[in-house]
């Protein structure tokens, strides 16, 4: 949907805030752990839906849409909560995040709500079906484009670099990865569990074009991923250098916050601190 008036700087720094807030809120509630991992993609997110994504939530199906795949579907909560923001569905909903026949749950089934195109909570997959639509939206003359949000932990997925030599191989220009490098995974640092670094030379080596920014500077990360939209260049790779359990100091890069769940004291301190209390 086209903005009356597009948000300033600013304001989609308040609205990543506000996101956070709803996202512990929703963890507490639904006794859902993955909430450092949904805090350090909020940024990501509102960069791309409050900016060159091209997509309309009163015609989430539109066949010239662009296919935003949020690979890291055990953060599920941060794309529900942006899409309830964006207008695709009451913000209501969120209120049921993780109960039982909700339309959403902790991990996404395919068209779920709209704005949700596939099942991700399978890591490794989301880029693979990314450059499949890609490749398809090709064949069929359509100009869209697909963005897919993987975490660095995905990248020790065989199936993430199968998907980029071949997205690399077919010169799919209209494929965006972009890249939550948080450094942590569900028991350990990134670096620790498998030889990750240097990740933005192995996505190079690949074929793709890279860019690295800081994963929390919202009009770098518009600016990033303005200049692909412009240029072309691709298959492209944002690496988004982020802190996991970012907005609240006492989640920052504390792995804990992987599994835990906030008491409701720790809600309120939270609210406070983002500034919403």
């Amino acid at each position: 949907m086209p903005f009356s008036k597009q948000p300033c700087l600013p304001e989609l720094e308040r609205l990543a805030c506000r996101l956070r807030g709803q996202l512990v809120q929703m963890s507490h509630a639904a006794r859902a752990p993955h909430l450092g991992s949904a805090l350090s993609c909020v940024d990501l997110l509102v960069a791309a839906y409050w900016g060159a994504l091209q997509i309309d939530p009163r015609h989430p199906q539109d066949p010239g849409r662009d296919r935003f795949i949020f690979s890291k579907g055990h953060a599920a909560a941060a794309l529900y909560a942006v899409l309830a923001e964006r207008g695709f569905f009451p913000k209501q909903w969120l209120a049921t995040y993780g109960q039982p026949g909700s339309r959403l749950p902790e991990q996404m089934s395919p068209a779920c709500v709209p704005g949700v195109e596939v099942a991700t909570g399978s890591l490794g997959h989301g880029l693979s079906l990314a450059a499949g639509m890609a490749l398809a939206g090709r064949i069929q003359g359509r100009g869209y484009r697909v963005w897919v949000v993987l975490s660095d932990g995905e990248c020790n997925e065989g199936s993430v670099w199968e998907a980029a030599m071949f997205a690399a191989g077919r010169r799919l220009t209209n494929v965006l990865a972009i890249v939550d490098f948080n450094r942590w995974q569900a028991t350990a640092r990134s670096e620790e569990v498998l030889a990750l670094s240097p990740l933005a030379d192995k996505w190079s080596a690949f074929g793709w074009h890279v860019t690295e920014v800081n994963g929390h500077d919202i009009g770098a990360l518009q600016r990033a991923m303005g200049r692909w939209q412009q240029t072309g260049a691709g298959p492209a790779c944002i690496i988004a250098r982020t802190i996991k359990g970012r907005g609240v100091s006492f989640m920052e890069d504390d792995n804990n916050w992987h599994y835990r769940i906030p008491t409701a004291d720790e809600v309120r301190a939270a609210q406070a601190e983002l500034g919403l209390a």
